[in-house]
């Protein structure tokens, strides 16, 4: 009886555990799907945003940073630090850090305890680091060799993504870094997290101590134009308001000087994304790096040129060997395909990787760029390695970060960590339903904002106007407006009703969410793709914003609103969106706060809204 009793025990801990596992990597899969998504989306409207930073340039906006002749004069050569504590004086009641250069240790340190404390670094001291990190940055090649016969152990870092948290725990485990400690941080240091500034100044910080012993290279998201859309340009406006425009002007341009990759033993080639069947480390070595200061926005030579050929993504050679190397993604099947997924880059299969590891003689490819739940991935026969250094990248608990350790032997070692902040308090279950519920909600919110397309696929299906088809047509037409390739199957129970016969209730989709204000001169149509389209047009909003004041004109909405439905083939009634702003400028002074614009036309689930 009690072995009986045992087995059973045992059979339902395995089916319990098998159940969580399989709900925690379903939600996983749509966190990743959407952000794939929204990613394809930024690449497609790059020529959009490039329209509108070429032609609106008031004198404050944050197009004039990128565009104009007479832009912040802080990208002069010129510029020196003296020049610095000339113009911007720091107050005595500042009690943060305060550098002096050139910086050491103790500067470093210094640094390190303030941001842990939430301080602040004044922006007298950020753009001086700026600058110094420019001159630095300059003189380094676009690829870095570096070789493991002076120290024991190098070690390699992934993504962070604004994580100050995972940047403190790695140099808390593994030291900070020294003439005998060397790091390589391989890119996406800013956007999505809080405190991309704090990581950019402590990394810059060290690079500038030693210079010979930390080693950076550029990611996708070192990028201005990905910045407007990720959230790092919203921060450094926030946390510098007097002093941002200059700061982002010199981000831009240290960004276009970031190494490309990092060769170590003339063995280990380490990039950010990967690599396609055309990657030539001769052509990206020699090529002229900082030309290229957003992949979303080419040189105007080049632009020109596009637009004859009518082409959205960047295809020139330079453009097109950095944006592979910067974003794409190994597979198990052989060949080079394009990265529909992303948008942009491709995908590359193992005997893509070993075609250039023979050309170049090369034992290893350490590639970052794509979310592991365990912080790291081994593929291609163990010639590729995926590290990412972001804990709890989509929710608390949704993954450890990870890096690794490279001997003289060149043998990776792993050390995965996560940080915990709440996790620790829930068990494996709660911890399993808040990733599922967070994945689930962002899920809705996608469904919601492709409403009229799914009804209309539904309606295909469902020929005899009953409301109701089968689960395999219901999968069938969420992918086909979707297109996020999830197991449209398996989550329908968490998305439709289904009736006693076996069919979904295909409306049900859309039964516990409604907008977040509704605004009764906005028609369905119209709400929905506003809806669908918010983080496009904060960022439109935020180029063509005068004084950063968050309030644009009533003509200026509606021409930048045409612009965008036209360049997207949206049709949308010119007169509706009129009655629409006019009936939000509530002050009637012709201007529009476009954040509660924008909040109006966001996805309510009201069902958490009863719960709170």
């Amino acid at each position: 009886t009690v072995i009986r009793a045992a087995i059973l025990i045992q059979k339902w801990y395995r089916f319990t555990m098998a159940r969580l596992e399989m709900r925690r990597r379903y939600s996983l899969t749509i966190f990743q799907s959407i952000e794939y998504a929204d990613e394809q989306d930024q690449l497609q409207l790059s020529n959009f945003f490039t329209f509108m930073l070429d032609h609106c340039t008031h004198p404050d906006s944050v197009s004039q940073i990128f565009t104009s002749p007479s832009a912040p004069q802080v990208v002069d050569e010129d510029l020196c630090l003296k020049e610095f504590e000339k113009k911007i004086d720091v107050p005595d009641s500042y009690y943060g850090p305060r550098l002096s250069f050139p910086l050491t240790v103790e500067d470093a340190n210094a640094l390190l305890h303030a941001f842990r404390n939430e301080q602040l670094l004044h922006a007298r001291y950020v753009l001086q680091l700026l600058s110094e990190t420019r001159r630095v940055l300059k003189e380094m090649p676009n690829i870095t060799h570096l070789s493991t016969s002076y120290s024991k152990e190098i070690t390699v870092c992934g993504d962070l993504h604004g994580n100050l948290d995972d940047l403190l725990l790695i140099f808390y485990k593994n030291g900070l870094p020294s003439e005998q400690n060397r790091y390589v941080f391989n890119g996406d240091f800013v956007d999505r997290g809080k405190n991309s500034m704090e990581i950019l100044i402590i990394l810059f910080a060290f690079l500038l101590i030693y210079p010979n012993d930390l080693h950076l290279n550029r990611g996708n998201h070192e990028d201005y134009i990905m910045n407007l859309r990720y959230g790092f340009t919203k921060e450094v406006s926030k946390k510098y308001k007097d002093h941002w425009k200059q700061i982002l002007c010199l981000l831009r341009d240290v960004f276009s000087w970031l190494p490309l990759a990092t060769i170590i033993d003339s063995k280990v080639l380490i990039l950010h994304g990967g690599i396609s069947d055309t990657t030539d480390l001769d052509f990206l070595n020699e090529l002229e790096r900082n030309k290229l200061k957003s992949l979303m926005r080419p040189p105007k030579s080049v632009r020109d040129r596009q637009d004859q050929t009518k082409k959205r993504i960047p295809t020139t050679k330079p453009s097109k060997h950095i944006l592979d190397i910067l974003w794409s993604d190994p597979r198990s099947q052989n060949g080079c395909t394009p990265n529909k997924c992303r948008g942009g880059g491709c995908y590359f299969g193992p005997d893509v990787t070993a075609k250039l590891f023979e050309r170049y003689n090369l034992k290893m490819l350490i590639r970052s760029h794509e979310f592991k739940p365990e912080g790291y991935e081994i593929s291609h026969d163990g010639k590729v390695i995926t590290i990412f250094s972001a804990s709890n990248y989509y929710e608390e608990g949704s993954n450890r970060g990870a890096y690794i350790k490279l001997n003289p032997e060149l043998t990776p070692r792993f050390v995965q960590y996560q940080v915990s902040k709440f996790t620790r308090r829930q068990n494996l279950r709660e911890r399993v339903g808040t990733i599922e519920s967070s994945a689930l909600k962002s899920l809705r919110e996608k469904i919601y904002a492709h409403k009229s397309e799914l009804t209309s696929a539904f309606a295909q299906y469902d020929v005899n106007s009953t409301g109701r088809i089968s689960v395999n047509d219901w999968a069938a037409a969420m992918e086909s407006v979707l297109q996020l390739e999830l197991p449209w199957r398996m989550l329908r129970s968490q998305l439709a009703q289904m009736n006693p016969d076996g069919e979904v209730d295909f409306m049900s989709c859309f039964y516990d969410l409604k907008m977040g204000q509704p605004i009764k001169e906005a028609q369905p149509a119209l709400a929905e793709t506003l809806c669908r389209y918010r983080k496009d047009l904060e960022i439109i909003f935020n180029i063509i914003d005068k004084d950063h004041s968050g309030l644009i004109s009533l003509e200026e909405f509606s021409q930048t609103w045409r612009l965008f439905t036209s360049h997207l083939g949206i049709d949308v009634q010119d007169d509706s969106i009129d009655k629409l702003v006019l009936s939000i400028d509530y002050n009637k002074d012709g201007h529009i706060d476009f954040s509660e614009f924008l909040e109006a036309f966001h996805v309510v689930h009201r069902l958490e809204k009863k719960a709170t």
